[in-house]
């Protein structure tokens, strides 16, 4: 690939707004920094949203608004969760997709994460790859284990092709319990990836953030920045903000003569119809 997508997930749902006050958990918050990391070269935003505790939600209500007034402040492809939090139920994580969204997350397996578990049974991956079909949206392929990427291969196989027709993945490396945060594991993931498959990228979470990204900017993968899976810019120091993880993606990206794709180009990346 000769540019880089570059996607944010600014918030997440393990990360504590005490000990993080710069995490954007308010809708305010979320959409000032969806304009700052859109003009510091991020495409696609990955979205979980929180209550007015800031308390991980699926609060299709609330869901439905972030999407909209995304929508209304920049032209980033809105990716909603499906995961939520560990601890959300199977049917609301499926109600997600009535909330409209560009793109959503499609996680391919159960995982140990950290101390719980992060369900995601084949009946429901199955059911919610076939709702994105459906109502028109494109799925991200999730992996955090080797056996995730046979599980993306057999949702193709017996579905068929996602909306848009393009197949975009993206690599969660580092979580206790997945894959590790490295590049020979980042390799093995992408040596087992389907020939269906027709773009990836990848996150590292903390400490393996910077590595992950390196190695997949240098094996032509796409990228994942943000403050749900790092919040150090560097050894003991917290970032300002989830524009400042972006920035210094784009520009690692543009040293590697592979610079930030056009939200346009993302667009046409993973399928998407072009904004009229």
């Amino acid at each position: 690939m000769s540019r880089t997508l570059i996607t944010v997930a600014p918030t997440g749902a393990e990360i504590d707004k005490a000990g993080c006050p710069q995490l954007p958990t308010t809708l305010d918050e979320l959409v000032a920094e969806a304009r700052a990391c859109e003009a510091a070269g991020a495409a696609m935003i990955h979205v979980h949203i929180r209550d007015e505790e800031h308390r991980p939600t699926l609060d299709l209500g609330r869901l439905r608004e972030t999407v909209a007034a995304l929508r209304e402040s920049t032209a980033l492809i809105v990716q909603l969760s499906t995961g939520g939090s560990v601890h959300d139920p199977l049917d609301a994580r499926l109600a997600v997709l009535e909330a409209e969204p560009d793109s959503c997350s499609l996680t391919c397996g159960t995982v140990n994460f950290g101390d719980d578990v992060f369900s995601n049974p084949w009946p429901f991956m199955a059911e919610l790859y076939r709702r994105t079909q459906f109502a028109g949206v494109v799925p991200e392929f999730e992996l955090f284990d080797l056996g995730q990427v046979t599980s993306m291969a057999r949702l193709l196989d017996e579905f068929g092709p996602p909306a848009g027709g393009r197949v975009h993945a993206d690599f969660v490396l580092g979580v206790p319990g997945g894959l590790p945060a490295t590049g020979p594991a980042l390799v093995a993931g992408i040596q087992a990836l389907p020939a269906g498959v027709t773009s990836w990228s990848a996150t590292g979470i903390g400490r393996g953030h910077l590595p992950v990204l390196a190695a997949s900017l240098a094996m032509g993968g796409h990228l994942r920045v943000g403050m749900e899976d790092n919040t150090f810019y560097a050894p003991r120091r917290p970032v300002t903000g989830n524009a400042e993880l972006v920035a210094r993606a784009a520009a690692l990206a543009s040293t590697l003569q592979r610079p930030a794709m056009s939200v346009v180009e993302a667009r046409e990346l993973i399928g998407l119809p072009a904004l009229l």
